[in-house]
């Protein structure tokens, strides 16, 4: 068990990537310490755990109050440590520069980016004193390339990246590791909402929604969230202790091509 002993903070932890992140790191070993607004479904994935790993911790990432609270239940659950931080939490309002509304632009930046500024706030004097620290945000691949129409959550997910690798700069010297993964599209509720979009404008369902935003990707398909929290496990773990401020891409290779190729390539191919 890689995370064996360890503890850990999983902010949006109650359903898709972020649920998926708590079971795999429970899974190795490590305690948890969920964190969500809703407190239903961190309830449903507290009860999956074995007893005595998780902790819920109902609470806003954009309320400085209420990150110092969660800080303080994951280091009580670990007994006073604190070696892991995973900043899931995110939002994404639809809409370009011109049309966006600007509450919706300013819930993006609370969540997306001061967020995970707070939570690496409020944790950073415990992980310096915990051996093996580690965190990991997760991004998109929207912030690494535009995303028609989603202005706030592209321009939010690159600030992420560049949050990311300045505390990986600012902290390495205390020991502590800074990465982030950057998904592309995975098969989770909200990305299942967000395929309704595509149905209307092309017909057919959520399946062949999600058939065609993956189709011109090397692999051919979305992600499945125990995907990505392989990813961010390896993250967390030794296994990547000379990792820090890497940006790395769980995309199906989607982010690799120049479509304007794609015109060379037989349709269907």
């Amino acid at each position: 068990m890689q995370l064996d002993g360890m503890t850990s903070i999983v902010t949006g932890a109650g359903t898709g990537i972020g649920a998926a992140i708590a079971r795999r790191l429970a899974a190795e070993g490590a305690r948890v310490c969920l964190v969500g607004r809703r407190p239903e479904p961190l309830e449903e994935v507290h009860r999956e755990l074995p007893a005595g790993s998780s902790v819920v911790c109902v609470a806003d990432v954009s309320d400085p109050a209420d990150v110092e609270r969660a800080v303080a239940a994951a280091v009580e659950l670990g007994d006073g440590s604190l070696n892991i931080v995973v900043n899931n939490a995110g939002i994404g309002p639809f809409g370009s520069i011109g049309d966006l509304d600007l509450q919706e632009w300013h819930d993006a930046m609370a969540v997306n980016v001061t967020g995970p500024m707070l939570v690496i706030r409020a944790a950073i004097a415990h992980l310096k004193s915990s051996t093996g620290a580690s965190v990991v945000n997760i991004s998109s691949v929207a912030g690494r390339r535009p995303f028609p129409g989603l202005a706030a959550y592209s321009t939010t997910k690159a600030a992420l990246i560049m949050l990311t690798q300045q505390a990986a700069v600012d902290y390495g010297p205390d020991g502590i590791r800074f990465n982030v993964v950057c998904p592309g599209w995975v098969r989770t509720p909200m990305s299942e909402r967000e395929m309704e979009s595509v149905v209307e404008l092309h017909g057919g369902d959520v399946e062949t929604a999600l058939g065609r935003v993956s189709r011109d990707a090397p692999l051919r398909r979305v992600a499945d969230p125990d995907e990505i929290a392989a990813v961010v496990t390896f993250l967390a773990s030794s296994a990547s202790s000379f990792m820090t401020g890497d940006v790395l891409a769980a995309d199906g290779g989607s982010t690799l091509l120049d479509v304007s190729t794609l015109a060379f390539q037989a349709d269907g191919a």
